[in-house]
């Protein structure tokens, strides 16, 4: 369990480093979120995923809407629900080209919203060049999905359709926080097919060109001893990538 004390110093770094301006709204509860009991199993994990603080830094308020695209076996997805609160919503989306390679992630995540613990949750599939939600969201949150995009299984699709996607979804003034593996300086997006790794310059001067404005970032899953030139499955970097982790704003 993250202390209080802990999310204050991190809420105030990321103002003093210029991570953005606060959101009027209130702040959700996530201490009380990392803490709460139906995800005893998760927090085994937030130390190395650094999941709580990620949750703060992404400024998700009390009662907010999130859209969590290709949430995987939910880790993130139940973290967001019990921070967002009963008056918040986590839908989960899946584009249908990474549905059908995720069977059993997506059966499971399609139950999660039926359970007594989760129930403002939803999962849905939809093509690939869609993002929507029945509302507008506050945060689009994905994690090592982005460059999973522009490769075959998903269409080639250009990014640019997806950030338009994202920033049509969110309100204005919602927020979208990328994390994905870092590729090396200057190879665009060379790798993301092959060792599933995309370079944050580029990320950064697409999702921008898009209308958003860049916020900041964060460091809590930087690596410099990554070996960027390794797929991120090989085991000598497996669970130690070089991840960087990028909010982004659309203008209010």
């Amino acid at each position: 369990m993250i202390a209080r004390s802990t999310i204050a110093l991190l809420l105030t770094g990321c103002m003093l480093a210029g991570c953005g301006s606060p959101t009027p709204a209130k702040p959700a509860d996530v201490t009380r979120a990392a803490s709460d009991p139906a995800r005893a199993t998760d927090a085994a994990n937030d130390a190395r995923r650094h999941g709580p603080e990620i949750v703060s830094f992404s400024g998700v308020p009390e009662g907010g809407k999130v859209i969590d695209l290709i949430p995987g076996g939910g880790y993130w997805t139940r973290l967001f629900a019990k921070a967002v609160g009963p008056a918040g919503h986590v839908y989960g989306i899946w584009p249908k080209p990474y549905a059908m390679e995720a069977g059993g992630d997506v059966r499971n995540y399609m139950k999660l919203g039926s359970s007594a613990d989760f129930p403002n949750v939803s999962g849905s599939i939809q093509e690939a060049t869609e993002l929507k939600a029945p509302v507008k969201v506050d945060l689009i949150f994905t994690s090592q999905n982005y460059h999973d995009y522009p490769d075959k299984f998903m269409g080639s699709l250009d990014p640019a359709v997806f950030n338009k996607a994202a920033f049509d979804a969110l309100k204005p003034g919602g927020v979208l926080l990328i994390i994905d593996h870092a590729a090396e300086a200057g190879s665009g997006m060379r790798d993301t097919d092959t060792l599933h790794r995309i370079d944050p310059a580029i990320v950064k001067a697409q999702v921008t060109k898009a209308g958003f404005d860049y916020v900041g970032e964060s460091k809590l899953l930087a690596n410099p001893a990554d070996d960027h030139s390794l797929a991120v499955f090989d085991k000598a970097v497996r669970g130690k990538t070089d991840q960087f982790i990028y909010k982004f704003r659309k203008p209010a």
